[in-house]
């Protein structure tokens, strides 16, 4: 197999998965809000404000967040709201995040970091008492285009009796990486690519 075969098909691969990695349509538009928040109005709960999520779309730079979740998953049993079946909370928790994550992946996004809490608060002042975080969990969006689009997709929707089953309380709010050691997705996936096309072209 020639080396151009090799390093070509390398590249293709690469430019398939940045066309779907990286969000190529921009910030959203005025128009693209309305027809949201018109559809949303009347589904905020809690202290979810509408206005906040106004001020964040519109603010749209067309850029990759990450939402920092952090969540307390309900201890002991709970019941199916379809079944009444009595399962744990963590399982009630993942019938809502398992088909969530995969909705997610469809749209360039994908969990960066999740982990459990081992410790109570360390350091800490003018923040209400720690209600019980079992869990935290970085989550990446390609675009807050997509962000409206997971809420818009009826899955959401179906499953999201199980979030609030499954996790009693909970908050979350975007960020956007400014210092990082981790290497993310469009590098280690050329690396794995140019890896992997340098061992086909040592074997050809």
């Amino acid at each position: 197999m020639a080396g151009w075969t090799i390093w070509g098909g390398a590249l293709l691969l690469y430019a398939l998965f940045r066309l779907w990695y990286d969000n190529w349509r921009g910030p959203l538009s005025t128009a693209e809000i309305d027809a949201f928040m018109a559809e949303v109005r009347g589904r905020f709960s809690g202290s979810n404000d509408p206005a906040v999520l106004r001020a964040f779309l519109e603010a749209d730079d067309g850029k990759e967040f990450v939402m920092l979740n952090l969540v307390k998953v309900a201890q002991g049993k709970v019941a199916d709201p379809v079944t009444g079946e009595l399962v744990d909370g963590s399982t009630m928790m993942r019938r809502y995040s398992d088909p969530f994550v995969r909705r997610l992946l469809r749209r360039g996004g994908h969990p960066g970091m999740v982990g459990r809490k081992v410790g109570p608060y360390v350091d800490a002042w003018n923040v209400e008492a720690d209600p019980g975080w079992s869990l935290f969990g970085l989550m990446r969006y390609r675009s807050r285009r997509d962000m409206i689009a997971m809420v818009r997709d009826p899955l959401f929707a179906e499953v999201h009796p199980y979030k609030l089953l499954g996790i009693p309380t909970t908050f979350s709010f975007p960020t956007q990486r400014q210092v990082s050691f981790y290497l993310g997705p469009r590098v280690w996936v050329a690396l794995v690519l140019a890896l992997g096309a340098a061992l086909l072209q040592l074997a050809a």
